[in-house]
């Protein structure tokens, strides 16, 4: 049978199920008259019975007076036990005793009538073997009946509960996945049916749970699955993040919905949404990175911590993982209104026993700066305030040089004024060989911070993280492509081979609080972030895992590369050296440094052009601070190979 003939099938089932379930119970005359009819039968069937071994019975004349009486007799004895009473599709062994009951009287009765007759006039009524053949059938066909319509009505529930489920097949046969599979069966309100396992085991041809088992190999042959299962639920604890990679691949190209499997305990608490797609951050090409060390913890207990554009993706989530911590004291610092407030709303729900300032700023003026910095008396600095996005950069190069630049140095100068224990800024891969304003402007701010770890007097630890893309993050490419697969596409990219680095959220705040710990002032850490994803796999992989076809159903649509973007992003310069730390993840890269007084006094020129919005003249400094700034696909390409004065 097609996959669409089976639909059709199946669609014609649903319905005529729907209409069956919808009777309540069966009426109790309907019962009596049922259980009637099962008496005249086994009426039938005893006395054919009994002519098949040619045993005497009752002459025709005597044949309706005799049978007439045992049913009569019958029959007052179901009205006596009230046999026809109970809702049949919920019988329960009372109801089964019942029949059992209203069985023996009537065969004791006519036992007994029998008994009576032989005393008084020498003969029987009844043959004795008859009355037992047919006490027998008559109350097993009633309670046949009844366990039929019992199982009928269950097994037509449950259709009906299950109409319009998705059909999930569970990874692996061990523990945990059968008791996922309990779960997901035992709670009515999730959205999913269970009907079979996979496994890669040789005995796959057992029965789990009453349901079909079949081996990865054959169910994923020739490119084709069973019919009936629209999902899998993928067991992530069992599988390498190769063979994730792999299988989702497999899956997809199918058209199976992947899902994730969740803990039994998290199944169990809160139900439908603990079963959930399978998200594209889950399937980065190589393992997640995980940060353990206590001296994180040590460094901000009881300490008072600022974090910059702590209402952004990334120094949000600093935010929560610092307040997990148990600090003295957590000023988050935004220029943005809105997501101030909300971060606000959240933290106070969260941590009622940590201290918070939230705090509406421009780090771009200093003495609004110096104030806080002078009242709060920091001894860890955040910072993950930046204008990001390269397009819109490139169209104001003097904003981005006015908070990337000057913001970054206004928050340096003061965290080395005020003895500021650490101070940890947040880069991007972007600044390395820079091809647009907007990466140009972070390296000029990683140039300003690590000349300044060298100024005389400083004592302040000055650290840079350097990573790729974020995923999720806000403006990133992943939610991005979310809003436009909601809305039916078309999904939008840039170039065909274009090609990213990524990573979580998580992973990214974890490098920021690790190297905030493990520098020593100087460094710029890079992490190993694995092999760059090509955009377009993520976009295809994104469409596939929504349920739909890219192409087909969702429109992939090529719009050229914007100003400033380049294929490829680098995590290193060309001539840079990487030294190794102790975890093996995290690298420290060597890149060229400047003199203090050099980075000073091209960064007071490059300010004082960007209050006057002069764009070809901040673009000029910057490609005189960053000697490797090759704009590309950009309006400033011409400014290559000219300096400004020094």
């Amino acid at each position: 049978m097609s996959a669409l003939g089976f639909s059709c099938w199946w669609s014609k089932v649903e319905k005529m199920v729907t209409k069956l379930s919808g009777f309540r119970y069966l009426p109790r005359w309907v019962v009596l008259g049922v259980d009637i009819c099962f008496l005249i039968v086994s009426l039938f069937v005893t006395v054919k019975f009994l002519a098949i071994f040619k045993i005497c019975i009752p002459s025709v004349s005597d044949f309706y007076r005799e049978y007439g009486f045992m049913l009569l007799v019958n029959i007052v004895s179901m009205f006596v036990f009230r046999t026809y009473a109970g809702i049949i599709r919920h019988s329960t062994f009372i109801d089964l005793f019942k029949i059992l009951l209203a069985s023996v009287s009537s065969l004791t009765i006519l036992l007994l009538i029998n008994k009576v007759v032989l005393v008084l006039w020498d003969e029987t009524t009844f043959l004795t073997l008859m009355l037992f053949i047919y006490s027998g059938i008559s109350f097993l066909m009633m309670f046949l009946f009844r366990l039929v319509v019992k199982e009928a009505f269950y097994h037509v529930l449950e259709v009906r509960k299950n109409a319009g489920k998705t059909r999930v097949v569970v990874m692996g046969i061990d523990e945990e996945a059968i008791a996922v599979a309990k779960a997901i069966i035992g709670n009515p309100t999730l959205p999913y049916q269970v009907v079979g396992f996979l496994t890669r085991r040789s005995d796959s041809k057992v029965s789990v749970l009453g349901k079909k088992t079949y081996h990865l190999n054959d169910f994923l042959k020739d490119g084709k699955t069973p019919t009936g299962v629209d999902a899998v639920v993928l067991n992530s604890g069992i599988l390498s993040q190769e063979e994730k990679y792999e299988l989702v691949g497999r899956f997809l190209e199918r058209n199976l919905q992947v899902l994730e499997m969740p803990s039994v305990q998290k199944l169990r608490a809160k139900g439908e949404g603990s079963i959930r797609n399978l998200q594209i951050e889950d399937l980065l090409n190589r393992a997640p990175i995980v940060i353990k060390n206590s001296e994180v913890a040590k460094r901000h207990f009881q300490k008072n911590v600022l974090i910059t554009g702590g209402a952004g993706s990334i120094g949000s989530e600093i935010v929560r993982f610092v307040a997990t911590f148990k600090p003295s004291l957590v000023v988050v610092l935004d220029q943005a209104e809105t997501p101030l407030y909300d971060i606000e709303l959240e933290m106070r729900s969260r941590f009622p026993d940590v201290e918070f300032k939230f705090v509406l700023a421009d780090i771009s003026n200093y003495q609004r700066m110096e104030d806080i910095f002078k009242e709060y008396q920091f001894s860890m600095v955040y910072h993950a305030a930046a204008y990001k996005h390269v397009p819109m950069i490139e169209e104001n190069p003097h904003e981005a040089v006015l908070v990337n630049v000057q913001g970054s140095k206004n928050l340096a100068l003061l965290a080395s004024k005020y003895n500021v224990n650490r101070f940890v800024m947040v880069s991007t891969d972007k600044a390395v060989n820079p091809t647009n304003v907007m990466g140009a402007s972070k390296r000029a701010a990683e140039l300003f911070v690590q000349a300044l770890q060298t100024r005389e007097n400083n004592t302040t630890k000055f650290i840079t993280t350097r990573f790729g893309n974020v995923l999720g993050s806000n403006g990133s490419v992943i939610p991005h492509f979310k809003k436009q697969i909601e809305k039916g596409g078309p999904v939008t990219i840039t170039h065909p081979d274009i090609v990213r680095y990524f990573m979580t959220i998580p992973e990214a705040c974890e490098l920021v609080l690790e190297a905030g710990t493990m520098g020593q002032g100087g460094e710029i850490f890079v992490f190993d972030m694995g092999e760059p994803v090509k955009i377009l796999d993520l976009a295809i992989r994104m469409i596939k895992l929504s349920g739909y076809e890219p192409n087909v159903d969702i429109e992939i649509v090529y719009t050229g590369l914007r100003p400033g973007e380049k294929l490829y992003e680098e995590l290193l310069s060309d001539n840079t050296k990487t030294m190794p730390t102790h975890h093996t993840k995290i690298m420290i890269s060597k890149d060229p440094a400047m003199a203090y007084v050099d980075i000073n006094r091209l960064s007071e020129q490059i300010f004082e052009a960007a209050q006057q919005a002069d764009k070809v003249a901040v673009v000029k400094l910057l490609k005189t601070i960053v000697r490797e700034f090759r704009s590309n696909n950009s309006v400033y390409e011409e400014l290559d190979g000219s300096t400004a004065d020094a």
